[in-house]
């Protein structure tokens, strides 16, 4: 491994004060990445404001009686209330549970632990897993707040930490229950979801496929992968000159292509991805983003998309051949979308600070 010798100092606003945060360092070809002590801190902080703040908050729920309409979102989800919505919340707990066990010597690490121990309790998951039972409510958050369920259990399966078994084993309830919904919608979905926001198909299902290997549920894992290759094995030509629409987080040519890397072998994955994503398009999405109004919830996903075009991009050129010229430019491009955004995580707006982090935390994970 290259000796990291490049330290990129990015200055970051907070409604406090101006201050300067040296996120991550870097060998010399941006190939490599650390986290920073610093930056985990920094980043820590915005969901440990939020994960147990009620309001605002953006309820997704369909009521069936004057007795679920009242009730607020902390009765409704007492685990996942916080950070605006529910899908944060769940995201915001991952990326803390990711910088413990990345960072033992956090200075947050008390904190952090006694607030999960807080919010992921047995009563709470079991709450939670109920809300599903309704027939309304069967569709919830599906598959985008699934996916980071699941992605939060793996995190924590994959930690030898009493707090950790004991979070994972009050969690896994609400675990079975998504992957049982998974499981019987999977032969049902004819046509993936292809939008840049949560919907996106590609994206549960990669992050299923990780949580499925990492617990070694190899049904569930075959099932998604078959639906993988039934929804984009034929896919060719992405219309990426379209991209990106005015609210997107995500990529869809490039989180389909991001999918397909963990379904197909390298050989395949190259044959696939050559007709997929011919060199014009991709040079198109190495294009960043102009975020031009921080303040705007949706104009503000834009600086989502940065971060899951950063990670897209270098999960993608890991598997191309080592003499491929398309990993130069795809590297360099996750980088440049990474520094982008980074110094906006932390605005000073909620639209932005309640969900950013955990994308600029994956985002750096993927890179190491």
């Amino acid at each position: 491994m290259k000796k990291f010798v490049l330290f990129i100092l990015l200055s970051i606003s907070t409604v406090i004060q101006a201050q300067k945060i040296s996120f991550y360092s870097a060998n010399t070809d941006s190939t490599l990445f650390r986290l920073t002590a610093e930056g985990a801190s920094h980043l820590a902080s915005l969901p440990m404001k939020c994960i147990l703040q009620q309001y605002p908050n953006k309820i997704n729920h369909t009521a069936v009686s004057d007795s679920d309409q009242v009730l607020t979102p902390m009765q409704q989800h007492p685990s996942f209330y916080g950070c605006f919505d529910w899908h944060s919340s769940v995201h915001g707990h991952w990326m803390l549970v990711r910088l413990l066990k990345q960072f033992p010597e956090l200075k947050e690490q008390a904190a952090i632990r006694k607030l999960i121990s807080t919010t992921i309790t047995v009563n709470n998951i079991n709450q939670e897993a109920r809300y599903f039972n309704n027939t309304l409510s069967k569709s919830f958050e599906r598959t985008y707040g699934w996916a980071w369920t699941l992605k939060l259990q793996e995190e924590l399966i994959t930690w030898n930490d009493p707090d950790a078994v004991r979070w994972r084993t009050a969690l896994q309830p609400l675990c079975d229950t998504v992957i049982q919904l998974w499981r019987r919608f999977l032969p049902k979905q004819t046509y993936p979801n292809r939008t840049g926001v949560h919907g996106n198909t590609a994206f549960g299902l990669g992050f299923a496929i990780d949580y499925a290997r990492t617990a070694q549920n190899h049904a569930f894992e075959a099932e998604l992968i078959a639906a993988a290759k039934k929804l984009y094995l034929k896919d060719k030509a992405a219309p990426a000159v379209w991209e990106p629409d005015g609210s997107d987080f995500f990529s869809p040519s490039l989180m389909e292509a991001d999918l397909m890397r963990r379904v197909l072998n390298k050989s395949d994955f190259l044959n696939w991805f050559n007709a997929w994503l011919p060199e014009k398009s991709l040079k198109h999405l190495t294009i960043l983003p102009i975020v031009s109004d921080r303040t705007d919830l949706q104009i503000v996903h834009l600086d989502g998309l940065c971060f899951s075009r950063s990670w897209c991009m270098s999960g993608i050129a890991k598997e191309l051949p080592q003499n491929d010229r398309r990993i130069s430019l795809l590297t360099k491009a996750a980088t440049r979308h990474l520094n982008q955004s980074l110094s906006s995580v932390a605005s000073g707006h909620y639209g932005g600070e309640h969900w950013l982090a955990s994308f600029a935390v994956y985002a750096l994970s993927n890179k190491d």
